[in-house]
């Protein structure tokens, strides 16, 4: 049975800009591959309303796990949580349960919870709340997508909130083979090497250090018997 897919939409003008380097995706595709669900495809948008709702749409529709990072905090241009909503042509409005939680959080921090506070506990009807034990406002799950804060630290509470209540699957193994041979150099033999085992992944990632040209070749599957078979006959196919 395969494992169970992923996609993840990570949403901001700051990462499009260059301003703010994104780490979610690196993290959240080791999580998901120790679990064994496969992130299969990555999308970044704008602040975007049309853009947002555009992409949630199409992921949702294509995959079994959505994560989305960035857009739902306090200001003007956090606008996620009323797009997802609007993806699903759910309603949208301040949660009591939400509220309870950010009044209990800005009285212990002797803060009010004004207006903009507030937005954070605007959730959609129907969603499941996603704990957050950084910063109190929660994220939440709306059908197949998980909505999740885009500040590192937050994001990866939020994931570790949520990868219990999913099913994985076979975690995805990989093995490295060092080739200090150039690419066009190995080309042929890898191509062979590779029809012979469709079953699993195969990459070549070159190198080059102090004017030696080489290869990093990763091979990745969920069975480790069928791995470790390949590669050995790796080592065969590129013994010095």
């Amino acid at each position: 049975m395969p494992n169970p897919t992923a996609a993840m939409l990570v949403i901001g003008d700051e990462i499009l800009s260059g301003r703010t380097r994104d780490a979610n995706m690196h993290y959240l595709a080791g999580q998901l591959t120790a679990m064994g669900i496969d992130l299969q495809e990555v999308r970044v948008v704008s602040d975007d309303r049309d853009a947002i709702i555009a992409a949630v749409q199409a992921l949702s529709a294509s995959y079994d796990h959505i994560f989305t990072s960035g857009g739902i905090g306090p200001t003007h241009d956090d606008i996620t949580a009323d797009c997802i909503a609007a993806a699903f042509e759910t309603p949208i409005d301040v949660r009591d349960d939400a509220r309870a939680l950010l009044q209990a959080h800005y009285d212990r921090s002797g803060q009010e919870l004004n207006a903009a506070r507030l937005r954070m506990a605007r959730i959609p009807d129907g969603a499941i709340l996603i704990d957050n034990p950084v910063s109190t406002a929660p994220g939440f799950t709306l059908r197949n997508v998980h909505v999740m804060a885009g500040v590192p630290s937050v994001f990866q509470a939020m994931v570790a909130s949520v990868l219990p209540l999913l099913t994985g699957g076979e975690p995805l193994l990989s093995r490295t083979l060092r080739v200090v041979r150039g690419e066009g150099d190995i080309a042929g033999p890898l191509g062979t090497f590779a029809a012979q085992f469709t079953d699993l992944s195969v990459g070549s990632y070159p190198f080059q250090k102090d004017g030696v040209y080489g290869a990093n070749i990763v091979v990745r599957g969920s069975d480790r018997a069928r791995l470790e078979q390949a590669m050995a006959a790796l080592s065969d196919v590129f013994a010095p």
